[in-house]
């Protein structure tokens, strides 16, 4: 325990209650978001945050939801409260920002920041963020994979008040449902994020009444230094040295024939944890370049997954993180570089920080991951005229580990979202999904073997309806650890109703008519250790349930 000023004699019991306490709100905030927004990639896909701040804009407590929407709520508090200083703010106010360039991630990740207040002073930060469905732009979704500059992705918010003193700024919400395909959907997403840090301002006033302002404020303080003190304590377990990872992506979305090289030295030294991506591409004209927040997100992920998982997540965990970005490259662009299809990036980004650490914890790294996060986003009108923009994220298998398989269609690293259930999906759009199943023989061969990919298969109804493909991993297939084969690479078809077929270069934009399939397989885990060593019964119940086939088994394991 800190031993300075107030915090002195902080009872330990009372600082682990409350601990648990914030936690518990911000997971009711959590709750509260997802159960009243109006968009499926939210009340089903789970494409939402929640999280509590110090004054200072330092996280104290997160709700178990997105890694990325988590760490990128980090710089857009800083650059809040640069913009709007903490003497300014009043109760009621809320503020919304989703500039890349200012703090933010992508455009359709809007946050929704609230002080709040105990006494008439501020004791905290309420924060949401919420990916909406669309925020205009120049395809249905905002994700537009040939987008060249951000002026092309969507409305722009700097730092600007949604609430002035419980007041809507009617001329921000004109402005947003003006610019947006779905405006209802959109402002009902919007108003449940308002609703998630209401939930969060109301508890954490609460919390200030029962304990005292100044105690409550003692009691934050020690939770981040502890947190910090052990997670630093953490890293000194692993060995000192400088690792390193080399992957790609496939390509930028414009240049298809192009991958996208990520290249990280993670340096690992008296509890301190620095990346430098020195020898990543420089950035791209597709939109798949990363701003700063989406490369901490990555590297905060990293952080958390190699150190105890008991140590209270929060800023003291972070503060051990330092990264050298070079201006110009994938992973800080320069303006105004297109970012919308940033979280392929950022999932390369973990997957090289951990892919570095792989041969020093093998115990805790895994093999890699499919590390794909496939978008779709379907959009058009239904007969009676009625605008419609629906999307869906599909996921790959995760690596093997030491001791166990990998995981079998599972979003990993820093995003942490649902599939729509087929009913959501067809109720949105006139969208028939004809076909979800375990992809045979997608994951990597091992003594462990890789989790597998799914196969999707849609059928457009009805009328004309533009379609996003955002793919990963259709060129470079996720690697194996310790003698561990590969995970299957990804594929996707469009299979046109006059019979001809389209393969979807990993990125693709078209429009589909009435009687169009699309076929997705995703990429598999890669597997761990050397097949020839994988269990005899664990082979065998492979084969009964199919997910390795017999002539895979013959070839990959020796055995039939």
């Amino acid at each position: 325990m800190s031993k300075d000023g107030e915090r002195s004699g902080l009872d330990p019991i009372t600082v682990e209650v409350v601990r648990h306490k914030l936690e518990g709100i911000a997971n009711e905030m959590q709750q509260t978001l997802l159960r009243s927004s109006f968009s499926p990639i939210v009340k089903e896909g789970l494409d939402a945050s929640s999280c509590l701040f110090t004054i200072r804009g330092e996280t104290l407590a997160q709700a178990t939801a997105v890694p990325i929407h988590l760490a990128t709520l980090i710089p857009i508090i800083a650059k809040m409260l640069e913009v709007f200083p903490l003497a300014s703010m009043k109760p009621g106010d809320v503020y919304c920002m989703n500039d890349p360039y200012l703090g933010g991630t992508h455009l359709p990740d809007v946050a929704l920041v609230q002080p709040v207040f105990f006494n008439d002073r501020p004791v905290a930060i309420s924060a949401t963020m919420t990916h909406h469905q669309d925020m205009g732009g120049m395809s249905a979704g905002s994700i537009p994979t040939n987008a060249t500059e951000i002026f092309q992705e969507g409305l722009r918010l700097p730092p600007l008040k949604f609430r002035d003193a419980g007041k809507y700024n009617e001329t921000l919400v004109a402005i947003i449902r003006q610019n947006v395909r779905i405006p209802d959907a959109v402002m009902g997403d919007l108003n449940a994020q308002l609703a998630a840090c209401n939930v969060g301002a109301r508890r954490m006033a609460e919390l200030a009444g029962q304990l005292g302002e100044n105690h409550a404020l003692a009691i934050f303080d020690e939770l981040l230094d502890r947190s910090e003190v052990l997670t630093r304590a953490a890293l000194r377990t692993i060995p000192a040295g400088t690792y390193r990872y080399v992957d790609h992506n496939d390509n930028d979305g414009i240049d298809l024939d192009r991958g996208i090289r990520f290249e990280v030295a993670v340096t690992v030294k008296d509890g301190t944890f620095h990346c430098d991506f020195s020898g990543s591409s420089l950035q791209v004209r597709g939109p798949f370049n990363c701003v700063p927040s989406g490369s901490l997100a990555a590297a905060c992920y990293a952080v958390r997954a190699v150190t105890d998982p008991t140590i209270p997540t929060n800023a003291g965990c972070f503060r051990p993180i330092t990264l050298e970005l070079p201006k110009g490259s994938i992973v800080n662009p320069s303006e105004p570089a297109p970012v919308n299809a940033r979280t392929a990036t950022i999932k390369r980004i973990t997957g090289c920080i951990l892919g570095a650490l792989k041969e020093v914890l093998p115990e805790r790294v895994p093999a890699d991951s499919s590390g794909e996060l496939v978008v779709l986003a379907f959009g058009g009108r239904h007969a009676g005229g009625a605008p419609f923009v629906t999307g869906e994220l599909i996921a790959g298998g995760s690596g093997a580990g030491v001791r166990s398989d990998g995981v079998d269609v599972i979003e990993t690293d820093v995003t942490n979202c649902m599939n729509l259930p087929v009913e959501a999906m067809e109720m949105e759009a006139p969208v028939r999904v004809h076909r979800v199943a375990l992809r045979q023989d997608s994951g990597g061969a091992g003594r462990q073997r890789g989790g597998l990919g799914v196969v999707k298969e849609y059928e457009i109804l009805d009328g004309e309806v533009s379609f996003t493909y955002r793919g990963e991993r259709h060129f470079h297939a996720p690697r194996g650890a310790q003698g561990g084969g590969d995970g299957a690479k990804a594929d996707a078809v469009i299979r046109r109703a006059d019979g001809t077929e389209e393969v979807i270069p990993s990125k693709g934009m078209t429009r589909l008519q009435r009687g169009d399939r699309i076929v997705i397989e995703t990429a598999g885990g890669g597997g761990n250790g050397a097949p020839a060593a994988r269990d005899a019964d664990a082979l065998a119940l492979d084969l009964a349930n199919g997910k390795v086939s017999a002539a895979r088994a013959a070839a990959d394991y020796g055995r039939g």
